[in-house]
């Protein structure tokens, strides 16, 4: 059985009881069969605004823009996107979509919160959506808004999959990782990955080493910009005789795969929230796996039910059962890793899927 990602189950999307904010679970909508455009045009403004990557970043923001399009296309309208070029933009961009008219507002990226939560409190007949963030600056375990819907990804598991693999097809027995930022929806992929990694050497009797995260700390470039620092911090660990690497941070992963030509040997790179083979076909050549999150499907789903004026904003957490994560496919690696590696990934999804393999993460029941 091959193991893919299945972005039309992310419906399914459960809550994990354990988590006092994402207790409950609403039904996905289902899609009109007409799509929602055949007829006269509705009256919803759909909008978002970006973080600081970008909607090209050929990660989380894009996979975002590209699910408020599909489902305002499938509305009969036309989405208002608008690209944060700093931290400062987020609440003049928020305000400018309020101006604007906007009936939904998603918001991408945990960087965010503080200003979708303000624009939300201020405006409370506006539907919004974040991805990425709990919406809980007060840490009481409750949205700060009742018209905020978090949509989050316990991307530990999908990460623990990719901590497995990456120590099975390391050949120096160091596998790396760096951030962004040390922020819980960045660290969470680190902390699977580890988890993995530690996992194999477990089950195998093997030393791979991870460098780079400790399971509380780490290498982080201090943004989400693909620059010299990311790919100096990059090279560090290239130096290190890493030969399996993973950038957790958007745009940074360009600085790596820079920093991995350069090199002159062979290193794999991982990627995350989306398929970088197929986001960004010139490092497919690079890419090992990637760690999948259902951004773009989970955007996409939150919009089209707001249009048809079922907007809930009980918060969803995608998990390996409910494929709102996955692991993308070896693609041009699959020739490259052990005959047995598939067969033992889908084994341990299945046993994370039972409860049998504990991953842990601060989204984790």
């Amino acid at each position: 059985m091959t193991f893919t990602f299945k972005k039309a189950a992310f419906g399914g999307l459960a809550t994990l009881g354990a988590v006092a904010l994402l207790a409950g679970c609403a039904s996905a909508p289902e899609e009109a069969e007409d799509g929602g455009a055949s007829g006269e045009a509705i009256d919803f403004q759909p909008c978002m605004v970006s973080d600081a990557g970008g909607f090209d970043d050929k990660s989380f923001n894009q996979l975002g823009f590209e699910g408020i399009t599909k489902a305002a296309d499938e509305l009969g309208v036309e989405a208002i996107t608008v690209e944060s070029a700093s931290e400062t933009d987020y609440a003049p961009n928020l305000t400018s979509l309020v101006d604007q008219g906007c009936d939904l507002i998603v918001t991408v990226g945990f960087a965010l919160s503080a200003a979708t939560v303000e624009s939300a409190l201020a405006n409370p007949d506006i539907e919004y959506v974040i991805i990425d963030d709990a919406a809980d600056n007060d840490f009481d375990g409750t949205v700060d808004s009742e018209n905020i819907k978090p949509i989050l990804f316990d991307t530990a598991q999908a990460a623990f999959l990719a901590g497995y693999a990456a120590a099975d097809f390391s050949e120096t027995d160091k596998i790396g990782t760096f951030g962004g930022m040390n922020f819980p929806t960045v660290s969470i992929f680190m902390d699977g990955f580890k988890q993995g990694a530690d996992y194999y050497n477990q089950e195998k009797g093997t030393s791979v080493q991870v460098l780079g995260w400790d399971g509380t700390d780490g290498l982080f470039t201090g943004g989400f910009e693909a620059n010299d620092t990311a790919r100096q911090v990059a090279q560090g660990l290239i130096d290190q005789d890493v030969d399996v690497l993973l950038p957790v941070g958007g745009p940074i992963y360009q600085s790596a795969a820079a920093a991995i030509r350069e090199a002159g040997r062979d290193i794999a790179l991982i990627g995350v929230d989306a398929d970088f083979t197929e986001t960004d076909p010139d490092v497919a050549d690079l890419v090992l796996t990637s760690i999948l999150k259902g951004i773009d499907v989970g955007t996409y789903e939150a919009v089209l039910a707001a249009g048809q004026g079922e907007f809930d904003a009980t918060p969803f957490i995608g998990t390996l059962e409910n494929e709102g994560v996955g692991l993308a496919p070896f693609h041009d690696f699959e020739s490259k890793v052990s005959d047995t590696l598939q067969g033992e990934l889908d084994e341990l999804k299945d046993a994370i899927i039972a409860g049998d393999i504990e991953v842990k993460s601060y989204l984790a029941g």
